[in-house]
C-alpha cells in the first residue's frame, strides 16, 4: 500500500495506491473519490458491542468503511475538520488516540477503546481512548498542523488536553491543573496532560475545544418569546 499526503497541513488529503488485494479500513464519511475498481463495504468492525463502545465512548462513528481493491486501484480520504494527517507504522505495538482522530488503517490494526479511568474524564478526552494495536500503517488526522515530541526519562513533557492527537504505549501521564485555582479558572488553559517515561507525544496546533468556546457565543440565539394577541 502506497500512500501520499497532499494540500498539508491545513487541508490534507491521503491518497492510498492498493496494489491487487489489498484493502484498507477508514472511519466512515472519509472518502473523497476512489478507483471504480474499489470496492467498498460498511460493516460495524469488530461486531455490534465494539461498535458501540467505539461511537459512544471513543467518539467515532458506529460503522467503518473497508475498501477493497480486487485488481487495484486508488482512493482518496481527508479528515473532517481541517488540519494535517499523520502516518504510522504500527509494528506489534500499542498506540492511543484521541477521540475523533483516527482515519485509516490496514484491516489488521485493531481499533478498539480502553479505559483510561478517571483522570481522562476530567482531562476532556473523555473516559475512553481509542487504541489501535497490531501491526500494518495507520494514519491519523489533526485540527491543525501536526507536532511530534520526544519525551525523554529526563524530563516531563506537559501539554493541554485538547491539543493531543496519540501518544505511544510506553508513556504514563497525569492530568492535573495548570496552576493554582486563578490560573485554572481565567487563564483559558484549563487542565493539562504531563507525560512521563520515554515515548513519542503528537499534538495538534489548534482545539476543537477552544474553537467551540470561541465559536458558540458568537451564534445568535433563537427568540423563544411568544406573544399572544
Amino acid at each position: 500500500m502506497e500512500h501520499e499526503i497532499s494540500h498539508r497541513p491545513s487541508y490534507a488529503q491521503l491518497t492510498l495506491d492498493l496494489g491487487p488485494g489489498e484493502s484498507v479500513r477508514s472511519e466512515a464519511g472519509a472518502m473523497v473519490s476512489k478507483s471504480p475498481s474499489v470496492d467498498v463495504e460498511t460493516n460495524a468492525e469488530g461486531g455490534i458491542f465494539k461498535s458501540i463502545s467505539r461511537s459512544l465512548f471513543g467518539g467515532e462513528s458506529f460503522f467503518m468503511n473497508t475498501f477493497s481493491a480486487p485488481d487495484g486501484g486508488q482512493i482518496q480520504l481527508a479528515p473532517a475538520l481541517s488540519g494535517d494527517v499523520q502516518h504510522h507504522d504500527l509494528d506489534e505495538e500499542t498506540l492511543y488516540v484521541q477521540s475523533s482522530s483516527f482515519l485509516a488503517s490496514d484491516p489488521t490494526v485493531e481499533v478498539d477503546t480502553e479505559f483510561g479511568g478517571a483522570k481522562t474524564f476530567f482531562g476532556g478526552e473523555g473516559l475512553f481512548l481509542l487504541r489501535l494495536e497490531g501491526t500494518g500503517p495507520a494514519f491519523l488526522s489533526s485540527y491543525g498542523a501536526i507536532d511530534e515530541h520526544e519525551v525523554t526519562s529526563d524530563e516531563s513533557f506537559v501539554v493541554d488536553t485538547g491539543h493531543i492527537v496519540a501518544f505511544e504505549e510506553s508513556l504514563s501521564f497525569d492530568v492535573r491543573k495548570v496552576g493554582g485555582l486563578k490560573s485554572t479558572l481565567f487563564s483559558g488553559e484549563g487542565l493539562v496532560c504531563e507525560f512521563s517515561g520515554e515515548g513519542t507525544v503528537w499534538t495538534q496546533t489548534r482545539s476543537p475545544d477552544a474553537f467551540l468556546s470561541w465559536l458558540i457565543p458568537k451564534i445568535p440565539q433563537r427568540n423563544t418569546t411568544t406573544t399572544t394577541n
